[in-house]
């Protein structure tokens, strides 16, 4: 009964055909009704349901639901079980499908062989789903600044997003907006010129930017190194030699610490953009919203746009200060205008902190008044808080610190237990596998949702962990290259009719439709589930097949 190409197709498992005539509608409309039923431990589930709602009209409404139910009851009357389907029965609202087992696990097992890494992928899901390119901005740190905890979410999110898009087809071009411009530059390059070490920037630059601008901080407020910073920036902002020199050495150091630390992540950029990029470019945008009439002046002489619905000022934006330069939104204005002319992009999606949901919503707001009908194409994606996270140390501030006790405790656990074997190389396991427990323990919930952090909870060896997923794939791997990896022509299937197993073959009948819906929701939560429902499933399901 599936629609998935990836799973047993519509013609060969059901009747799919049989409903289109007796519904009087074309298949390809009834693909999106038709889906693999939960698999459930308390109960028997049928394979597949038809539901009936997602072809009647108005059907939404609660008083229909008694009506639903016995449309159900009397199309399940006029359909036959034949030598594909050996049960029909009725749910709320839905037809539910019991598939003859032995071709269940013949035709489900052949297509993940067939698809391989593919599977789920080649679905009919996503047949009317177009191919698209996608710009998709996430982690973008502050250089001359060790790299914060607080970017991890974006960095790792982000990085999901962009996986997700290229498995599925689409292209994708990554984008690191480095925030690489602002009066913070100038307070540090006069720090830097006060107690700055030029080897010390090559041997550890991050660290030592750090540690000067603490120290200058100490004297942000006296009046003479106020006037310092803003001679600095002033200089910058005129393209100084000396002083744009310095602040590139202060960029290119910090990228290159940065990709660093990405590498340890398995993340990568196709771009790396910033606010510097577009200060020339941000006029023109000021001078546009002129031109347009958007572009008021208040007594002040700061610059804004209003945003209101009445257009009675009720809310607006600033995009210019007093002396005109412009500020972070009027920069990503000119950055979302200039991605669009070089990218000609089909959606853009901005990966950062769920406060600054409004700065979006005005950012859209802003491109739509301007006449950019692409504006409704972008899209932000909003994450919430991690809290708690600390090392042994204490309150944890930078990634590089959190990478590094994670990979510091998995090599302690790994010491500690007793069916640890022994391994090429223990650091980068223990890096690897301690990553993915962080990765998992944050994609267990919706993204907007604030969590508390717990090592103990993160690092379990057992239970609903990345830990004991890196180890339940570990260990389908080793039975894999125990049983070796030549492609199997046909399976036998009569030792795969058990409860566990058939559930494990109902689950991965599922798969498109997790990844469909992800797709939709860009939530890596719909994923985590399945995969350790999955996992659950094979570890308590032996794996006896004669291939």
């Amino acid at each position: 009964m599936t629609r998935a190409a990836s799973s047993p197709a519509p013609s060969e498992l059901g009747k799919l055909g049989e409903l289109s005539k007796v519904l009087e509608l074309p298949p390809e409309n009834l693909i999106k009704s038709i889906s693999a039923v939960p698999v459930s431990k308390k109960r028997h589930v049928a394979d597949f349901q038809f539901s009936i709602a997602s072809v009647a009209e108005g059907s939404s409404s609660d008083c229909l639901a008694q009506d639903l139910n016995l449309q159900a009851q009397k199309l399940a009357k006029r359909l036959k079980c034949d030598a594909v389907v050996r049960e029909i029965s009725t749910g709320p609202g839905t037809v539910n499908f019991t598939i003859n087992r032995e071709l269940l696990a013949k035709t489900v097992l052949q297509q993940v062989l067939k698809d391989g890494s593919e599977y789920g992928v080649k679905s009919e899901l996503f047949s009317t789903v177009p191919r698209q390119k996608a710009v998709i901005e996430f982690s973008s740190p502050n250089i001359a600044k060790k790299f914060h905890i607080g970017h991890l979410r974006s960095t790792i999110v982000g990085n999901f997003i962009a996986n997700l898009k290229v498995a599925l087809g689409h292209e994708v071009v990554r984008i690191n907006y480095l925030g690489d411009w602002g009066m913070q530059f100038g307070l540090l390059g006069v720090g830097f010129q006060r107690f700055g070490d030029k080897e010390k920037l090559q041997s550890s630059p991050l660290q030592h930017l750090f540690e000067v601008y603490v120290k200058i901080n100490k004297e942000a407020e006296d009046e003479t190194t106020k006037k310092l910073a803003k001679d600095f920036f002033r200089k910058l902002e005129e393209h100084d030699e000396q002083t744009l020199s310095l602040w590139k050495q202060f960029r290119d150091f910090s990228i290159e610490e940065y990709i660093r630390i990405y590498k340890r992540l398995g993340v990568h950029f196709d771009e790396y953009s910033g606010e510097s990029f577009y200060q020339e470019k941000s006029q023109e945008v000021l001078k546009l919203l002129e031109d347009k009439g958007l572009l008021q002046k208040t007594i002040e002489g700061t610059g804004i746009v209003d945003v209101s619905e009445k257009k009675d000022l009720s809310s607006f934006s600033t995009v210019m200060r007093s002396d005109g330069t412009s500020l972070y939104l009027t920069r990503d204005l000119a950055a979302a205008i200039d991605r669009m002319n070089k990218h000609s992009w089909d959606t853009m999606i901005y990966v950062t902190d769920k406060s600054q949901s409004n700065h979006f919503q005005h950012l859209f707001q802003i491109l739509k008044l301007m006449g950019y009908d692409w504006a409704e194409r972008c899209q932000h994606v909003s994450f919430g808080l991690v809290q708690g996270m600390k090392t042994r140390r204490g309150e944890v501030i930078f990634l590089e610190d959190v990478l590094n006790e994670v990979r510091s405790r998995m090599l302690q656990n790994m010491a500690s237990a007793k069916t640890t074997k022994e391994i090429e190389d223990p650091v980068e396991t223990a890096e690897k596998v301690g990553l993915a427990a962080l990765i998992i323990q944050d994609f267990r919930g919706l993204l907007s949702s604030d969590y508390q952090f717990s090592w103990d909870r993160a690092l379990q060896s057992r239970g609903d962990t990345g830990v004991f997923l890196q180890y339940t794939h570990a260990r389908l791997h080793s039975l894999e290259q125990m049983h070796g990896n030549e492609q199997l022509t046909d399976v036998n299937v009569a030792c795969l009719q058990e409860p566990d197993a058939i559930s494990v073959l109902q689950h991965l009948l599922r798969y498109d439709e997790v990844l469909y819906r992800s797709s939709q929701d860009l939530q890596p939560k719909h994923i985590v589930s399945y995969l350790l429902m999955l996992r659950r499933g094979s570890v308590s399901f032996k794996l006896h097949a004669q291939f």
